[in-house]
């Protein structure tokens, strides 16, 4: 009958796992000689209940490490409870291999038949390196700190800078752990972590570098992005050249309309012209027939009295017609037609004056 009664127990032991009212990680990896912070999270309805770490696989037989109603059982395991986030942490500090192992955060359950709500993670306590940031990036100019974190056993170590690929370009820490030129600086604090800063970075210093301690060593890149060029604002004054042109009005197109209408005016000043020149000359003939003097000399003179009236008056007409202002302008394109005009008045006149003779 004991015997029954302890194997009833061990099982009701699972039965949170099924029904899983607490909650954390499943896995935690650290470095040796670190510390680790592990959170558990729980319904509301544990917020006043006593929490507890536990080590071991089997709540009946692990060994608790810290309670919340008790003093603090391991000096290096400190738990904290806060029912108003619903989670209790567990810090466990300067962690050895030997402490890899499972682990139980655990609500307890007051009652014979009621089992305690635990949920289960597993610990890995590794010794080697570890970086904070792998990707860093900096202005040119500017400087870079990387942070590697190694185990205990390597306390006591020299720390090594170098370059991937080129093992020649290594930097090491002397026996106080420290290393500094124009470029590089190395500070060891012998409790777990050292950094490399990397000042007046140069674009070639782009690249992957390595964090190494004897056998241990981890990958660092870093990105060195070019200066910003600043350049002088150009002063431009308010009313630019290609503003005023803006304003100005365009000129107006030169249509073929206006052309048609001043050749129209044109035309009609030379058929005008024309006209006056041939009535002048006729005129001219009719005054002299009436007014001639001389019977006997009658036929020389008609012969020459309508060119000497004629070419005076054409000659006034042709001066008043290329000094007009549509003739000024364009007096190369209407020369000729003035010239014909003339040719033909003459012409005209000399036949008549034939026949008169």
């Amino acid at each position: 009958m004991p015997q029954l009664l302890i194997l009833t127990l061990n099982l009701l032991s699972w039965i949170p796992v099924f029904l899983c009212r607490v909650t954390t990680v499943e896995e935690f990896a650290v470095l040796e000689g670190r510390s680790l912070t592990v959170p558990c999270h729980y319904e509301p309805q544990y917020a006043s209940y006593v929490k507890y770490w536990c080590s071991g696989r089997m709540r009946s037989f692990c060994s608790i490490l810290a309670q919340t109603d008790a003093t603090l059982v391991e000096d290096k395991v400190s738990i904290l409870d806060d029912p108003v986030q619903l989670v209790f942490t567990v810090t466990m500090n300067d962690l050895k291999v030997e402490d890899s192992g499972w682990y139980m955060c655990g609500v307890e359950i007051e009652g014979i038949w009621h089992a305690d709500d635990i949920a289960y993670t597993y610990i890995k306590v590794i010794h080697g390196m570890s970086i904070v940031n792998s990707q860093l990036t900096g202005e040119e100019g500017s400087s870079v700190t990387a942070e590697c974190l190694y185990s205990e056993r390597y306390r006591e170590k020299k720390k090594k800078w170098c370059r991937s690929g080129d093992w020649s370009s290594c930097l090491q820490t002397d026996s106080e752990g420290n290393y500094e030129d124009t470029s590089v600086a190395i500070s060891d604090d012998r409790t777990g972590k050292f950094t490399v800063t990397l000042k007046k970075l140069q674009m070639r210093d782009t690249g992957w570098y390595l964090c190494s301690t004897e056998q241990a060593r981890e990958a660092v890149h870093v990105l060195v992005t070019p200066q910003p060029t600043t350049t002088a604002p150009s002063v431009t004054s308010p009313f630019t050249s290609g503003q005023a042109v803006a304003h100005l009005a365009p000129p107006k197109p030169i249509i073929k309309q206006n052309v048609d209408s001043h050749r129209h005016i044109l035309m009609s000043l030379t058929v005008c012209s024309i006209m006056l020149l041939v009535g002048s000359a006729i005129w001219a003939r009719k005054m002299w027939n009436v007014h001639r003097p001389y019977p006997v000399q009658r036929h020389d003179k008609e012969a020459r009295a309508p060119l000497s009236v004629s070419l005076p008056l054409i000659k006034t007409s042709v001066t008043i017609l290329l000094h007009t202002s549509p003739f000024k302008k364009k007096k190369h394109h209407y020369q000729g037609y003035v010239l014909l005009i003339i040719a033909l008045i003459f012409l005209s006149v000399s036949h008549r004056s034939s026949q008169w003779m």
